[in-house]
């Protein structure tokens, strides 16, 4: 018994999600490293006279962690709505007819 039928050549073709999709690797990565290139620069420049360096080293390495976090978890909800949409987007079914008790007389009664 076939549940599903498809109806033949209804298909949207994939628009501006399969183009967003394709860039979200591109933004987790340079989501993740310019965070690290901070963290990384911040211990790579000579200290300021007066400042405790311990603490501004690890001030930036916790904004430089939520920054990422925040990154991954935008890049995350983004690819999600697009593979639903692209879902969406797939074959149309034609669903199987029923006989309605009422047919003969609508709304009445």
């Amino acid at each position: 018994m076939d549940f599903f039928k498809r109806l033949h050549n209804r298909c949207e073709p994939p628009g501006l999600e399969l183009a967003i999709l394709k860039k979200l690797p591109e933004a987790l990565v340079l989501g993740t490293l310019v965070p690290i290139g901070l963290s990384v620069t911040v211990r790579l420049l000579p200290p300021a006279a007066g400042v405790d360096m311990a603490k501004r080293i690890t001030t930036v390495d916790i904004y430089a962690f939520a920054a990422a976090v925040t990154c991954w978890t935008a890049v995350l909800t983004v690819a999600i709505g697009c593979v639903v949409v692209f879902v969406l987007k797939g074959p149309a079914y034609v669903a199987d007819a029923y006989p309605l008790d009422d047919a003969p007389r609508p709304g009445k009664k």
